[in-house]
């Protein structure tokens, strides 16, 4: 409306002044003419660049970046142009979204989600032809400890009680050691618990966290938003993206002689992007330095059912610690979890809760006053991160059938990992290490100087290039490694393992037939 009038007001004055002869003539005219421009173009646009908050401008979130803005508009062209491109569909392999790439939803948990959504629906004769006994009984469960069995209601901030009942029951039986249902706030997804959390720690830019590199750009734009600075350590690509004490200690200090204070350690367990497991030693040894250092743990736990080797098993760091005889008075410890991953793969329900132990009574009030500032999280997403951590057990009715779909989907997720891995291993001057969970490879790229070069003249980063012709060749949009962060001087690319199975013979015959020639046009 503003810029309306503004707009009105200068056709107005310009308008009178081309019908009427001038009142008087020379400079003063056109420098109060100009002047009244500039004021009322300033008017029209308050917000630039220039004026908007520096911290959003240091924010960057390379998964939904300039390749996939461009890959979208690929897409577009394909749709009103079949045809105009060397390929027919773009396949996302940017980001861990499973049911965007044909993933399925589990049966039991959009039964559950689907009556108590529609209640009446339970008291119909047809239900019990179409949903599975224990999924009937769940929803009027889960309907009896939400107040007035509205799903459309705000619930308490920090979730609805009798769910965070469910979740702290789920995370007892997974670590054997017990859950407070009053230390779990449910989120819509983790990463609104990670800005929490980042809002409650970080003061001023002398404030910092230490972050694993290569990480989940979450972290940094989080911590670029709230005005901290991030602390890199990096894990040793050469020994399976290793987290190595010395390594902490080395950045912790080099902080410190900076003026600055160290207030939390991130740790992605199974590793995003690089796919590694941490051992139990490893484990201890994190905490150990954790507790000795005086630093919150922030523990991104959201892949934890996403194991793909025999040798390695998920431990919550809250395990870990608890094993440890470590207590709620000896380390503050923050674990996340999403219903986005896993599995399940239900992205857009937006499920999720952090675990919050260690902090003081008076800290926890302050973490709810900023969780109320959100009213609550969504409903859907509190049900089912509920049913995550409880699914159907043996002796249910839906058991066998919710197991064949977890175990079929998890089995083609391993499968689908190693036929990438094999594949990039296979590609001339590509190193990939073995995906052991989460859902992504990061392969190393070892790109002749004519490539480097090549990239320098488009002023785009080596990896970021490389990608981009990816793109236009066959369709795969991977992420650029610059945009996770990487030692200096080498080049990785992101690529998840999620398209269905039956499309990854074509994936890895598009990407060996680019790399080939990509390499033979810029070798050195």
């Amino acid at each position: 409306m503003r810029r309306f009038a503004t707009e009105r007001a200068k056709r107005l004055l310009f308008g009178s002044f081309r019908s009427s002869p001038p009142l008087f003539s020379g400079a003063p005219l056109c420098s109060s003419l100009s002047a009244a421009a500039a004021a009322m173009d300033s008017a029209a646009t308050p917000v630039t660049l220039d004026t908007i908050n520096p911290k959003v401008l240091k924010c960057e979130y390379a998964v939904r970046g300039e390749i996939v803005t461009h890959a979208q508009r690929l897409q577009q062209d394909l749709q009103s142009k079949p045809g105009s491109h060397p390929f027919e569909e773009i396949l996302y392999c940017n980001i861990g979204n499973p049911q965007s790439l044909g993933q399925q939803p589990v049966t039991f948990f959009r039964e559950v989600l689907a009556l108590c959504d529609h209640p009446p629906l339970l008291d119909k004769s047809e239900t019990h032809a179409l949903f599975s006994a224990d999924a009937i009984a769940r929803a009027w469960q889960i309907l009896d400890v939400i107040p007035g069995g509205a799903t459309g209601a705000y619930s308490h901030s920090q979730g609805i009680k009798g769910l965070r009942d469910a979740i702290a029951d789920g995370i007892a039986a997974r670590d054997g050691f017990p859950a407070n249902p009053d230390d779990i706030f449910l989120t819509d997804g983790a990463s609104p618990a990670v800005h929490m959390m980042m809002q409650l720690l970080i003061r001023s830019e002398k404030d910092g966290i230490l972050c694993p590199i290569p990480q989940y750009p979450l972290y940094s734009a989080s911590i670029a938003l709230h005005g901290g600075s991030l602390v890199p350590y990096y894990l040793n690509e050469s020994t399976g993206w290793g987290l190595e004490i010395s390594e902490l200690k080395k950045q912790l200090e080099d902080a410190r002689s900076k003026g600055i204070t160290v207030r939390s350690l991130v740790v992605i367990n199974p590793g995003n992007p690089t796919g590694q497991v941490l051992a139990e030693e490893n484990q201890k040894e994190i905490v150990e330095f954790c507790k000795n250092e005086k630093l919150v743990l922030l523990a991104d736990e959201v892949y934890q059912e996403n194991i793909y080797v025999d040798d390695k098993k998920f431990n919550s760091f809250k395990k870990i610690a608890r094993s440890m005889g470590y207590g709620d008075e000896d380390l503050p410890l923050v674990s996340f979890q999403s219903v986005s991953k896993g599995y399940y793969g239900e992205c857009g329900k937006r499920g999720g809760y952090m675990e919050v132990t260690g902090f003081s009574a008076e800290v926890r009030e302050q973490i709810y006053k900023v969780a109320s500032v959100n009213l609550c999280s969504n409903i859907s997403g509190q049900i089912l991160a509920s049913l995550v951590m409880n699914p159907p057990k043996v002796g249910d009715e839906s058991y066998e059938s919710f197991d064949a779909e977890k175990t079929g989907i998890l089995s083609s997720l391993a499968r689908r990992a190693k036929a990438l891995e094999d594949a990039f291993n296979g590609l001339e001057g590509v190193t990939c290490n073995k995906a052991e969970g989460a859902m992504y490879l990061f392969p190393r790229l070892h790109l002749p100087k004519k490539a480097i070069e090549a990239a320098k003249a488009v002023k785009a980063a080596p990896d970021a290039f490389y990608a981009h012709r990816l793109l236009d060749a066959t369709g795969i949009v991977v992420v650029p490694g610059s945009g996770f962060g990487q030692v200096p001087g080498t080049w990785h690319v992101r690529c998840t393992i999620l398209p269905q199975e039956d499309k990854i013979p074509a994936i890895i015959s598009r990407l060996k037939a680019f790399h080939e020639a990509f390499m033979e046009e810029f070798r050195d």
